[in-house]
């Protein structure tokens, strides 16, 4: 059974990246086993995702109903361990590139079957390239970039029909926050596939954006290697999130007092 702990208003699944991988790839085996109507949510939530929940609560309950809520960012983990010492050990940053690319890792020629919807068409030209030169095996049997404005209710239809029809098992789902959380509670709910909202993941695996250095990542400081590289898209992200995620981490940590 999952452990779920709440830093701020977001209760997230504590375990390690590893099983984090594994939980995918086996839910990914049931959906398509069990001939399901709908199928599993999975959330990647950092510090802004937390901050958006505590200014909206129709976010929050959002990804209150998600099937798994990962620990995506580095503060999560730190105060999430400083106030939760019980489960420490066991809650690891389950970042969603790394989980990309461990369930890729894993893929074989018969499952799971991946789809890829978001970004733009030369991001997802780029990004099958690459992980299927990594990852021979790996079955990509679908991409789409949507329109960036709001789908109609035909669109809508339209796009589940062909992920449908695809035979997809998981559906990878970058369309930035809040819209890609939206739309994995929509397409689970509509689709037997595991719908997974990986944020970036897609440019950085693509290599049309640059990640951090290993030691910024792991220091906590990553959102200030994002911030240069995209100042002024990124600013309202950290400097009015960070602003309110330090507010949610100290109220976590004196009610664990």
């Amino acid at each position: 059974m999952t452990t779920r702990e709440f830093v701020g208003s977001i209760a997230f699944s504590v375990m390690p990246l590893q099983k984090a991988i594994t939980v995918v790839l086996d839910e990914a085996d049931r959906v398509s086993e069990m001939g399901k109507s709908h199928g599993v949510v999975v959330h990647f939530c950092n510090a802004y995702n937390v901050a958006l929940a505590r200014s909206d609560h129709a976010y929050r309950d959002l990804i209150g109903r998600g099937d798994y809520v990962f620990s995506d960012g580095v503060p999560i983990t730190w105060v999430g361990k400083r106030a939760r010492p019980d489960v420490a050990h066991r809650w690891e940053r389950v970042y969603g590139p790394d989980v990309m690319l461990g369930v890729f890792a894993q893929s074989t020629r018969t499952h799971p079957r991946h789809y890829l919807l978001g970004s733009s068409p030369a991001v997802l030209t780029a990004l099958q390239e690459r992980l299927l030169e990594r990852f021979p095996d790996a079955q990509i049997v679908g991409s789409e970039s949507p329109p960036f404005r709001k789908a109609t209710e035909d669109e809508l239809r339209d796009r589940d029909q062909r992920i449908r029809a695809s035979g997809a098992t998981i559906v990878w789902v970058g369309l930035g926050t809040p819209k890609q959380d939206v739309e994995v509670a929509r397409l689970a709910a509509s689709l037997p596939v595991v719908a997974v909202a990986v944020g970036a993941a897609f440019d950085f695996l693509a290599g049309t954006k640059p990640q951090a250095p290993g030691w910024m990542q792991k220091s906590g400081t990553e959102w200030l290697f994002r911030f240069a590289s995209e100042p002024r898209r990124l600013a309202r992200r950290y400097i009015w999130g960070n602003s309110i995620f330090l507010t949610e981490a100290l109220r976590t940590l004196r009610s664990q007092r």
